[in-house]
């Protein structure tokens, strides 16, 4: 990337993004990953950073009567460059950086305007080794970032199906908040002096 890009990149982009507003069972998929974060969009773009907006998700290029989509891709203001987020559910693995690669020849090629920076691509993924990602990487001459996900689960599996997400939370409260109320409401009407012999 553009050395005037570099310093500033460094500071937009995380190694590790915390997603502790989803609510995900285990397993789940990268499609129920991506729905997530999109029924969540303002926090998912908090998380990220203040400065990115939001373009599309599967974002559809084509390339040699091809069509190719991309999980999310964003616009940072700061950096003016594409963002193209790809989300993986399980450990890093070196072709999802030649995927990633692609894309961004494809963006840069085709969708980026004249007065942008070169595009960035994401790949989020539950883990990675950082060796694996160094050699993945060594030779890719477009700016990519491999950084893991976290979120909130730390309840074991076998107690999950007791805790409820939390709309049935909220609707189970709702439901009991009046026969909770009524021992007050009663005790707040009855006339002073009405409980003395």
């Amino acid at each position: 990337m553009p050395v005037a890009q570099h310093a500033p990149a460094v500071l937009a982009l995380k190694d590790e993004y915390l997603f502790d507003f989803l609510e995900l069972s285990v397993p789940h998929s990268e499609y129920e990953l991506e729905q997530a974060l999109l029924s969540h969009v303002r926090r998912f773009l908090s998380e990220m950073d203040g400065d990115f907006t939001f373009i599309s998700n599967q974002y559809r290029l084509e390339l040699a009567r091809q069509e190719y989509f991309i999980d999310l891709l964003l616009f940072h203001r700061e950096l003016q460059c594409l963002v193209a987020i790809e989300l993986k559910i399980d450990e890093f693995r070196p072709e999802y950086a030649g995927k990633m690669n692609c894309y961004l020849c494809v963006l840069n090629d085709t969708v980026r305007k004249a007065h942008e920076q070169p595009s960035i691509g994401i790949i989020t993924c539950q883990s990675k080794n950082r060796t694996v990602v160094e050699f993945a990487l060594r030779d890719v001459n477009k700016p990519i970032v491999v950084a893991t996900y976290t979120y909130f689960d730390t309840l074991p599996s076998e107690l999950r199906p007791f805790f409820p997400f939390n709309e049935e939370l909220v609707r189970r409260l709702d439901a009991v908040t009046p026969a909770l109320q009524a021992p007050f409401e009663s005790k707040s009407t009855t006339p002073t002096g009405a409980d003395q012999p």
